[in-house]
């Protein structure tokens, strides 16, 4: 099977929090041990503790494995699809493999790797309650499937990482732009979703607004020295073309009898821009996969197979 390639949105939502982790560093700094007393402390005995627990809300007696993403509390209750594409991307892979999870709603800064998702498995009664419990994250995904019975199958075609490409690089430049730096749709999408479940305060939302800017902003100049609105909306819109033609009047991608990862990875955008209930303003990524009435279909296969829609 080739090696899913997965260019996580949550870099960017990560980034956008690096000035804070750069002061909590100089803060680190500041009470530092000087070196003659480092070298006393070596002398003396250390009193280990035993770790920290996690979190009160993690939960404890979970029957079922715990998967973390960007949702909302109400959402994540009722196993609807996640609102970041990366997270709703293994949400679905979950899904689709059989591994029976529940969700939920998180952060970044909630998560051990700073990134969403990732999976929290069940204790085991027999080991240490805390012990047993390793966090899996996202590139771990499918080896924990795979070892918990499911049977996860992927196209052994030379062509999977090319049209995986497409979905990691232009469709997901796209992506940011449409959704941080489209003006109209930062204020309706992104603010909503990413700013105001984070603070009260309108200070901290603007820095948080700001940061996700120009995060997206610079996520995008890595692959340009300059972002050309007009060129990052034509090669989604070849993407969504090639992708069409590639299922053409399959049911599933590569011709699988049933769907699989990279099913999943398509449905982390087509879902997310056919979800009306978002209130997209600026539409222009939106109108072109609406032009690929068969990704439009496969999309709603799997909307109602896996998410009862």
């Amino acid at each position: 099977m080739p090696a899913a390639v997965d260019a996580p949105e949550e870099t960017l939502l990560t980034s956008a929090a690096t000035s804070f982790s750069q002061q909590s560093t100089k803060v680190k700094d500041l009470f530092s041990i000087p070196p003659p007393l480092k070298k006393l402390f070596d002398k003396v005995p250390v009193l280990v503790y035993s770790p920290n627990p996690l979190p009160q809300r993690t939960p404890k007696s979970a029957r079922i494995p715990s998967l973390y993403v960007f949702s909302t509390p109400k959402d994540a209750a009722a196993g609807r699809p996640s609102f970041n594409p990366t997270c709703l991307k293994w949400q679905t892979f979950l899904n689709i493999a059989g591994v029976d999870h529940r969700l939920i709603s998180s952060n970044n800064h909630a998560s051990p790797t700073g990134v969403l998702p990732f999976l929290l498995p069940t204790a085991h009664a027999s080991a240490s309650s805390q012990d047993s419990i390793l966090p899996v994250p996202s590139n771990k995904l499918v080896k924990f499937a795979t070892e918990h019975g499911a049977k996860v199958q992927e196209s052994p075609s030379m062509r999977y990482e090319a049209y995986q490409s497409l979905l990691d690089h232009r469709i997901r430049n796209a992506w940011l732009y449409t959704l941080y730096l489209e003006p109209e749709n930062f204020d309706a999408v992104a603010y909503k979703l990413y700013v105001l479940p984070t603070s009260t305060n309108l200070l901290v939302r603007a820095s948080i607004s700001y940061d996700l800017r120009i995060a997206a902003e610079a996520e995008l100049l890595k692959h340009a020295p300059i972002i050309d609105i007009d060129d990052l909306y034509s090669e989604a819109d070849k993407a969504f073309e090639a992708l069409s033609v590639l299922l053409g009047k399959d049911t599933w991608f590569f011709g699988g009898d049933k769907p699989a990862l990279f099913d999943a990875s398509v449905f982390a955008y087509t879902q997310l821009l056919l979800d009306e209930s978002l209130g997209w303003k600026e539409e222009k990524l939106c109108r072109a996969l609406r032009r690929r009435d068969n990704l439009v279909q496969h999309r709603q296969r799997l909307l109602v197979k896996y998410f009862g829609g």
